[in-house]
């Protein structure tokens, strides 16, 4: 090391250092590319971002249209929020015709498709809509989640949002209830059951009509099945749809 803090010079002869900056007796040699940098570079700068919107199942079953009713509405609202779609489907029938003649059960809507067990994982998030039998959800809802076995299995839905929304005949026939004690079937798939509380606000508290649906989902009354939603019951469903927590990735 001398005085000037500089390395020691090597004992080898060095070349000449030409005063042209380019040399004359051959061509200059390339500046190292470091390739994977490159490639970074292209893909950020070139490549299009592809960005795909959020899917929320509306999953129901429905009689007399009551729940599909809610269900449709849900739609409205969840369409309405950018970058989030949503999809109808309904779950199988398992009475036959006959029976749901005598039921006099209207013709279902061909224009929403049945859904399978296997289709779930395809959602983001999911709304699940069903009338009360005794406090319950509908044997018909019942079997689907029967059905979805493999899915428990594998844990293909854990982490999943998921929310209810139900029917029921009369003011004290099950809208607690029955979403209440539909929660065991998110709790074994590991999903998360998002409640709409009393986010609704004013028409939580309103006393002065018939209103469905509670804390733990939109509903609707339907008496002896004459009954048609009124539209806080409508408004408080497409609420529900509105709610960030069943899409968490959008705020």
């Amino acid at each position: 090391m001398g005085k000037g803090g500089g390395c020691v010079p090597s004992k080898k002869k060095q070349p000449p250092v030409s005063d042209d900056p380019v040399s004359t007796t051959r061509e200059a040699e390339p500046i190292p590319v470091n390739d994977e940098g490159t490639d970074d570079i292209a893909s950020t700068s070139l490549e299009p971002t592809i960005s795909s919107k959020l899917k929320i199942f509306i999953v129901f079953y429905s009689m007399y249209g009551h729940v599909e009713g809610l269900a449709k509405r849900m739609k409205k609202g969840v369409d309405g929020v950018e970058g989030v779609e949503a999809f109808l489907y309904r779950v199988a029938e398992t009475l036959s015709g006959d029976v749901l003649i005598k039921m006099k059960a209207p013709e279902k809507d061909v224009g929403i498709p049945e859904i399978t067990a296997a289709e779930l994982v395809n959602a983001d998030g999911i709304l699940f809509g069903f009338p009360t039998r005794y406090g319950c959800m509908a044997a018909q809802m019942k079997a689907f989640f029967d059905s979805t076995g493999q899915l428990w299995k594998e844990q293909k839905l854990a982490g999943k949002p998921a929310g209810f929304f139900v029917s029921t005949g009369t003011q004290g026939g099950g809208q607690e209830t029955t979403a209440w004690t539909a929660i065991t079937q998110l709790t074994h798939h590991g999903m998360l059951f998002v409640p709409v509380g009393y986010t609704f606000g004013a028409g939580m508290f309103k006393m002065d009509s018939i209103r469905g649906g509670s804390p733990y989902g939109a509903g609707v009354y339907a008496g002896d099945g004459t009954r048609e939603a009124n539209e806080t019951e409508l408004a408080f469903a497409e609420h529900q749809a509105l709610d960030r927590d069943i899409y968490p990735h959008v705020r």
